[in-house]
Formats: structure tokens, C-alpha cells, sequence
């Protein structure tokens, strides 16, 4: 006979919840624009700067390419970034001139690119006092991704910054550095860089685990 569990309630231990890819739901809950949806009245989307916000405006596209080299056309992704200062916010309001925190998607009718607009970041201070290079942190969803990858784009015009960061400097490899340098551009007159995210393969992108 099967004895009953004596344990203490708060002594048991329950199982995880099973690990989900990211499917195609995602878009129809927090990116109703790339699903085909009507937009909210208020949307957290990929303008993180108005018109007003102090800095220097920027664009940033890329595109995310699986492990056969094909584009990734429905995957999610979510920024983080100080302001011009080097700080980030303690409070979002999408009535800011700008909010550190966005969302984007790869749309399949524009080439399976993401993009975002916003301002280029400030130097954020390391916990060991040490400044970090200007950075934007990413978050990557998508179906086959169990767990959301996170990432950092750097910039390939802040080579001094770039080679003192504390984070940066300890990816021993330079050509795996480079998977995280945003590369720029300039399109009509507008400064933008281009960063690709690579899943897997030779030139997989460095994924953090913070």
C-alpha cells in the first residue's frame, strides 16, 4: 500500500513549468503590426526617441539568421539602453521624449529586417566603477528558442571606449567581438548602423547569460 507524503507543505517540492518557444503568438501579443493586427492606442514599439530627446538620433536595422543561413522571419526582440547621460530610466512613460525600453520584429514584407530608432546611449558605469562602452542590450525571441537569448550591440565608432569596456574586453577573441560591433552607415542624410544576429554557425553572434 502506497504510504501518503508526511512532508510539510512548504517542504515540497514542485516541478518547473516546461520550457516554450516563443511560437507565433508573440507577435499577436506584443506585436500586433507585424501579426496584421490593429496597433493599441498605446504601443510599445521601436520608437524609444521623439523628436525632442536629447542625443544623437540613430537608426539601428538588422536582420536574425538561423544556423542554415536562412533569415529568421518571425522572431521578437526587446532593447534596453541608457539615455545620452549613461542613465537608465526608473520610470517608462510613453508620453517621454524617450523611454530606454523597446520592441521590434522581423517583418517578412520588409525583408525580414528588425529596426529601431532611437538615440545613441552614454557610457553606463561597470560595478567595478570601470565605464562601459555605449551599448544597447538585447533580448531574442523566437520559435526553436527555448529560452530568450540576450546579447549587446556595441558601436564601431567608439574603438577607444570599445577596447577599455570591462564586458567587451572579456571576449578573448576578436573575431568573436566582432559579432557584437554595430556597423555604420549613413542613408539620406541619417546616421544608422546595421547589426545582424547570427543564431549559429562560424559567425554566431556572443550571447550572454546575465
Amino acid at each position: 500500500m502506497k504510504q501518503p507524503n508526511t512532508q510539510p507543505t512548504s517542504e515540497l517540492m514542485l516541478r518547473e513549468t516546461a520550457s516554450q518557444t516563443a511560437g507565433p503568438y508573440v507577435h499577436i501579443g506584443l506585436a500586433p503590426a507585424a501579426a496584421g493586427n490593429p496597433e493599441r492606442d498605446e504601443e510599445i514599439w521601436n520608437e524609444m526617441a521623439g523628436p525632442n530627446a536629447r542625443g544623437e538620433h540613430i537608426e539601428i536595422v538588422g536582420t536574425v539568421i538561423d544556423g542554415n543561413n536562412d533569415l529568421v522571419r518571425d522572431a521578437f526582440l526587446e532593447a534596453w539602453q541608457a539615455d545620452a547621460d549613461g542613465h537608465y530610466q526608473k520610470d517608462y512613460d510613453l508620453r517621454n521624449d524617450f523611454n530606454g525600453f523597446g520592441r521590434t520584429a522581423t517583418i517578412a514584407e520588409q525583408g525580414g529586417e528588425w529596426s529601431f530608432k532611437t538615440i545613441k546611449p552614454g557610457a553606463v558605469s561597470h560595478p567595478n566603477g570601470q565605464p562601459m562602452a555605449p551599448h544597447i542590450n538585447l533580448a531574442i525571441f523566437a520559435r526553436g528558442i527555448n529560452i530568450h537569448l540576450q546579447t549587446r550591440l556595441y558601436f564601431d565608432d567608439e574603438v577607444e571606449a570599445n577596447a577599455a569596456c570591462p564586458v567587451l574586453s572579456r571576449v578573448e577573441s576578436d573575431i568573436r567581438r566582432q559579432t557584437l560591433i554595430a556597423r555604420r552607415e549613413e542613408r539620406d542624410g541619417a546616421v544608422r548602423y546595421r547589426f545582424d544576429i547570427h543564431l549559429q554557425g562560424p559567425g554566431e553572434t556572443v550571447f550572454f547569460d546575465f
